[in-house]
């Protein structure tokens, strides 16, 4: 059965940090590319970075360009989101997503391959 888990999130301080997981069991991620996504209440999914290991390539949101990290530990079927100096404006339901994309791309309706459940993040003093 192929799923995607992700892990991590919770409730952090403004100025804080968390690192969220994606795991996957299945597939491998080696011929995936695989993003996160996140959705705030009454607004849009949006994308947040993405990572390929199909050219290597990564991208981030302008949002959490110097403040969010993504990387893939192939060895673990597993990519992470480094998450720091969060705002009260990062709380959202982060989810990751997969598919057989040649390169990076943080639009949604690009993968139609598989998603996760979500995980919440909250950032609230």
């Amino acid at each position: 059965e192929v799923q995607l888990v992700e892990s991590g999130g919770g409730l952090v301080q403004p100025g804080g940090s968390l690192r969220l997981s994606c795991a996957a069991s299945g597939f491998t991620f080696e011929d995936y590319t695989i993003a996160w996504f996140r959705q705030a209440p009454g607004k849009l999914r949006e994308g947040v970075s993405c990572t390929s290991n199909r050219d290597g390539r990564t991208i981030h949101a302008d949002s959490v360009k110097g403040r969010f990290t993504i990387s893939s530990d192939n060895a673990k079927n597993t990519v992470y989101l480094q998450m720091n100096n969060l705002k009260p404006e990062d709380t959202a339901v982060y989810y990751c997503a997969v598919d057989r994309l040649p390169t990076c791309t943080i639009i949604p309706t690009y993968f139609i391959g598989y998603w996760g459940q979500g995980t919440q993040v909250t950032v609230s003093s």
